[in-house]
């Protein structure tokens, strides 16, 4: 990064990337932990994934933000999937071939991917 120019075209990429809209508007909220531990087991890669989805199947009424700690650390990366009617569900153990899945399955097709929500598998 060699210029303020550059700084600002950086911020405004990643902000296409991350869509924030008003959470009202939104039918599904998908929320990535990114907290120190989060990153650490593989968050960002995750949270990319997801961003990257959404937008190139241009997916309307979903919001991909991020989050500090959920307080489930040894289930990182954790992605929670917020419905309009105050549904949660919580993936764990998330990696970038399961978001894949999960946009596939739960935000195209509204199939819960129940073999990475807690409790399911022993978890």
């Amino acid at each position: 990064m060699k210029s303020l120019a550059e700084l600002k075209a950086i911020k405004d990429k990643m902000q296409g990337q991350v869509t924030m809209r008003n959470h009202d508007e939104a039918e599904l909220r998908v929320v990535v932990g990114m907290a120190t531990c989060g990153i650490a087991a593989g968050a960002r890669p995750v949270l990319q994934t997801l961003s990257a989805l959404v937008q190139e199947k241009n997916l309307q009424g979903v919001t991909v933000t991020q989050t500090g700690c959920i307080g489930l650390c040894q289930f990182e990366p954790i992605v929670e999937v917020h419905g309009a009617n105050g549904e949660k569900v919580t993936y764990i153990n998330m990696n970038e071939e399961k978001a894949r899945e999960i946009v596939d399955k739960h935000l195209v097709r509204g199939q819960v991917v129940a073999e990475y929500i807690v409790g399911s598998s022993g978890i």
